[in-house]
């Protein structure tokens, strides 16, 4: 056997084993969790919005709607009490984790099928309570997911996790979304009555968390959390819990700089993403074309890329990882200048969007590699895991909410220019933070 062949055997050896690592169980009950946290959010977001729009209330109202998103953003507030409780008689017979997430994916079920069983025209604020209750269970789903998924997984399993984790999510909001939708319609077509459809809708959408239900129920609960201390009065343990999670962060060598990283990282993607359905539209594409490929195609190409970040992540060092998936994002948003020089071209704009959605989710998900990473402390994870992913948000809410004036100012090309240099101050924190040692730390197990 000569040399090439011993190398090229053992390249195949290592792709196989890369790929085989989604096969785990630990692997496959993440993967249907991911389904099951990204079922709820079509249901109390663009589904719900639909289901209002067909039944004639006003814009107004609808727009006033968005705000019962909320939840999301401020899930790092209540996630304390995922750490420091357990569920009565649930977390007794599951353990802290599973108890949360039977107890959550319960908590969703009935909400989804209470607010399809609404009216959205004669009790408007029924169907905010019944959407704003989706949002809240769904967001302490993914609270106590994160937490699970972090304390489960081995290190070398984060990347692939979070890949399949992500896809599975991609699915599920598929689910509630297209899925409810035409289900609605194929309830019209048997002659479901028409003020019924949609509660039917939505109670097959509460069927659908019966597989995250299942997930949790085959699931092992994670090893190494503290117990919970029975003696300390209840808000105490809540207070000590939330002090213990943001202090034992701040201590950290380097805690301010990894802080900013985690702002600065996806800066750029959500810097040029929030405007990209509107860049599409300006320069003369219609609706159709929006659709079938920012949406489609684009869909397609987010789930493969998903799988290629879990496979790099898994393959190279987290800071080497960290580095292709950072300038691949800052490349990607060069090619939407180069898309508006070209202007209304179907081509390419095809080959613009699977580059955006591809390297996209490669840096999504090396990035929730490294932050699962950051959340080594089993008695905290949710906490810390909830405030980081909230502190990453920045960029995509307040950050990048100046976005239009800009690109009102500059022009498009000029616009995703300046996008991608917006990377380069995460790329040099990421430089600052390797040069201190800080990966070297993490890969020992002292991050």
């Amino acid at each position: 056997m000569t040399d090439a062949t011993r190398r090229a055997d053992a390249e195949a050896d290592g792709l196989l084993a890369s790929l085989a690592v989604y096969l785990r169980p630990r692997v496959l009950i993440v993967i249907l969790l991911g389904f099951s946290s990204g079922l709820p959010l079509a249901l109390s977001g663009a589904t719900l919005t639909i289901w209002m729009a067909e039944a004639k209330v006003n814009l107004a109202t609808i727009g006033l709607f968005a705000l019962v998103g909320v939840p999301y953003n401020f899930k790092f507030v209540w996630a304390p009490l995922v750490d420091a409780l357990d569920v009565p008689l649930l977390g007794r017979w599951l353990g802290r984790r599973r108890g949360w997430l039977v107890f959550t994916q319960l908590l969703l079920a009935l909400a989804v099928v209470w607010l399809g069983f609404q009216d959205p025209v004669t009790a408007p604020w029924h169907v905010a309570l019944g959407a704003l209750l989706v949002a809240a269970a769904s967001a302490t789903q993914d609270i106590v997911v994160d937490a699970f998924r972090v304390e489960s997984l081995e290190v070398r399993e984060q990347a692939a996790g979070m890949a399949g984790y992500v896809a599975a999510y991609r699915v599920g909001m598929l689910a509630s979304g297209a899925g409810v939708v035409l289900l609605v319609a194929w309830f019209e077509v048997l002659g479901v009555p028409r003020g019924d459809v949609w509660a039917w809708g939505y109670f097959c959408a509460a069927l659908m968390v019966g597989v995250g239900l299942i997930a949790s129920l085959l699931a092992k609960e994670p090893a190494g959390a503290d117990p919970v201390k029975h003696d300390v009065p209840v808000l105490r343990r809540i207070a000590q819990t939330a002090v213990g999670a943001f202090g034992e962060f701040l201590s950290r060598r380097s805690a301010i700089a990894i802080l900013l990283f985690v702002v600065l990282y996806k800066f750029c993607d959500a810097f040029a993403g929030v405007l990209t359905g509107a860049f599409v539209i300006d320069i003369g594409f219609d609706k159709a074309a929006y659709a079938g490929i920012v949406k489609g195609v684009g869909f397609a190409s987010a789930l493969i890329g998903g799988f290629a970040g879990g496979l790099i992540a898994r393959t190279l060092p987290l800071s080497t990882s960290l580095w292709v998936g950072g300038l691949l994002q800052m490349a990607s948003n060069l090619a939407f200048s180069w898309q508006a020089w070209m202007g209304v071209n179907l081509p390419a704009l095809t080959a613009t969007i699977i580059v955006e959605n591809f390297t996209g989710a490669i840096g999504t998900v090396i990035f929730v590699a490294y932050i699962s990473a950051l959340c080594g402390d089993r008695a905290h994870t949710a906490t810390q895991y909830a405030l980081l992913t909230a502190l990453a948000a920045v960029g995509r809410t307040f950050l990048a909410s100046g976005a239009g004036f800009i690109a009102q100012s500059t022009g498009w090309m000029t616009f995703f220019a300046i996008t991608a240099v917006a990377a380069l101050p995460g790329l040099a924190l990421l430089a600052y933070l390797q040069a201190r040692g800080h990966f070297r730390e993490l890969a020992g197990g002292k991050g």
